[in-house]
C-alpha cells in the first residue's frame, strides 16, 4: 500500500476517496467502494447532483450565516449526519468508537449500525455523555433477538431507530463477492462472523443471512410494542411508499437506495425526493424528509435543503476519512462546514431555513421524475399467483 499524504493537504471528500483506494487493504476499498452488479445506481447517486443548478440571489448581506439543524428533535451543529456503515473497523483499527468521538466533538450525529465492529455500549460511551445517537436496525428473523437489542438501545439513550427495508436480500456486490473474506471479521451487534464460500466472499452476503425477509408493513406495530422511539424508514424509493409510510404513522424517512449497493437502476435519491415533492408534497409536512447516496460536496447538501430535505447522511465519505482516524472524521465534517457555508452565501441566505426550491434549477431532470404513483400509460394488471 502506497503512503498517505498529510491530513492537512487535504482538502475535498474526492481526495479522501482517492487516498482511500490506494492505501486500504484490497478488501475494505472492495467492500465500500463496491455496488451492485453494473453501478449504475452508485453512479447515478453522484452524478444526478450535477445535473442540478443553483439560481442565485445577488446583492444581499450574507456576512453571517448560520448552519444548526435540529433532527428529530436533537439539535446538530449541521444539517447532516454520519450514515449506518458496517464493519468501519476494516479502514482503521478504532472503527465506529473514532466516528463517534470526530461526531460528538463536532457536534453531529452518528447513526450506528447494526452490523458495527464494535457493541454498540462501546461506541456509545465513546462519544461525550449524554449525546445523542440514532441506531440503524435490520430485524433478525429470530424476533427475540432484535427485541433484547431494542431494550439495550434504549437503555442506552439512543434518539431514534432507522429501520432498514431496502435490503430484504443483499445484491450482488461483484467486486466484493472477488476478494475473500477475512474470516476473523465480526459484527458483535448482529452476532455474525464473516466466512467464504462457492460465491465468493462478500461481507454482506455471507453475514447478513440473519437478516429477516418476511419484513412488512404491519410489523410496524410490533416495532413499536418494543419501543417507543421516533422510527425513521430507511430506504424509501417512492411517493407510493412514502404515502403509505405516512399512513402507518412513521416519523420520518430516508430516501435511499443503500448506495446503490442492492438494486441496480434504483432511482437516486435526489430524483426520490423530487417525486415527493411532484406525487404527494404533503408528506413533507407530515415527517422529516432525509436523503443520502451520493453526497460529496456542500453544494450537493445544499441543494438537498432547498428541495424539501430536514437534513441529509453520508456513508462512504465518512469511511474514507476515518482512514485518518478521529482527526480525519473531524477534518471531513469542517471541509464540508466550509463548502455549505460558501454555497450558502454564493446563493444569497444566511440560514438553512432560507433554503427554498426557487433556488434550484431541476429543469435538466425534470422529465425523468415519476408523474403518477404507478406508470403514465402502460395500464395491464398483473395476476398474482398466491
Amino acid at each position: 500500500m502506497s503512503s498517505k499524504p498529510l491530513l492537512s493537504e487535504i482538502i475535498s471528500s474526492h481526495e479522501f476517496e482517492e487516498i482511500a483506494s490506494r492505501t486500504l487493504s484490497k478488501k475494505a476499498w472492495a467492500f465500500y467502494s463496491s455496488a451492485a452488479t453494473d453501478l449504475i445506481t452508485r453512479d447515478a447517486n453522484k452524478s444526478s447532483f450535477d445535473r442540478l443548478f443553483f439560481r442565485p440571489r445577488l446583492l444581499r448581506n450574507v456576512k453571517d450565516v448560520n448552519v444548526k439543524a435540529t433532527i428529530l428533535g436533537c439539535p446538530s451543529a449541521l444539517p447532516f449526519f454520519i450514515s449506518p456503515a458496517s464493519f468501519a473497523k476494516l479502514v482503521h483499527p478504532e472503527g465506529e468508537r473514532a466516528l463517534a468521538r470526530g461526531a460528538s466533538k463536532k457536534g453531529i450525529i452518528q447513526c450506528i449500525s447494526t452490523s458495527a465492529s464494535y457493541p454498540v455500549e462501546d461506541i456509545v460511551s465513546s462519544a461525550s455523555q449524554g449525546y445523542p445517537f440514532f441506531f440503524q436496525l435490520y430485524v433478525d428473523k429470530d424476533r427475540r433477538k432484535s427485541e433484547l437489542l431494542l431494550s439495550k438501545i434504549k437503555a442506552l439513550g439512543v434518539k431514534a431507530i432507522f429501520l432498514t427495508i431496502d435490503a430484504p436480500v443483499p445484491g450482488k456486490r461483484e467486486a466484493d463477492e472477488k476478494v475473500a473474506a477475512d474470516e476473523s471479521t465480526t459484527s458483535p451487534v448482529a452476532q455474525t462472523q464473516a466466512k467464504n464460500d462457492r460465491k465468493g466472499g462478500g461481507l454482506a452476503r455471507v453475514m447478513g443471512g440473519y437478516i429477516d425477509s418476511t419484513l412488512t408493513w404491519e410489523d410496524l406495530v410490533w416495532l413499536r410494542s418494543c419501543i417507543d422511539l421516533p422510527i425513521v424508514l430507511k430506504g424509501i424509493q417512492t411517493a407510493a411508499d412514502a404515502i403509505k409510510a405516512m399512513e402507518h404513522g412513521v416519523d420520518a424517512l430516508m430516501l435511499s437506495n443503500h448506495g446503490g449497493r442492492n438494486l441496480d437502476t434504483s432511482p437516486p435519491g435526489i430524483f426520490i425526493l423530487l417525486e415527493l415533492q411532484r406525487c404527494c408534497p404533503e408528506v413533507f409536512d407530515a415527517m422529516e424528509i432525509y436523503v443520502d447516496g451520493g453526497i460529496r460536496r456542500g453544494t450537493d447538501i445544499l441543494k438537498a435543503l432547498c428541495l424539501g430535505a430536514k437534513a441529509v447522511g453520508l456513508g462512504r465519505p465518512f469511511l474514507y476519512s476515518l482512514n485518518y482516524g478521529q482527526e480525519g472524521v473531524e477534518h471531513f465534517i469542517d471541509l464540508l462546514e466550509d463548502e455549505l457555508k460558501t454555497a450558502m452565501q454564493l446563493v444569497g441566505i444566511t440560514d438553512i431555513s432560507q433554503a427554498n426550491p426557487g433556488l434550484v434549477n431541476t429543469l435538466d431532470v425534470d422529465h425523468l421524475i415519476p408523474t403518477a404513483l404507478g406508470h403514465p400509460y402502460a395500464k395491464w394488471s398483473p395476476k398474482p399467483k398466491l
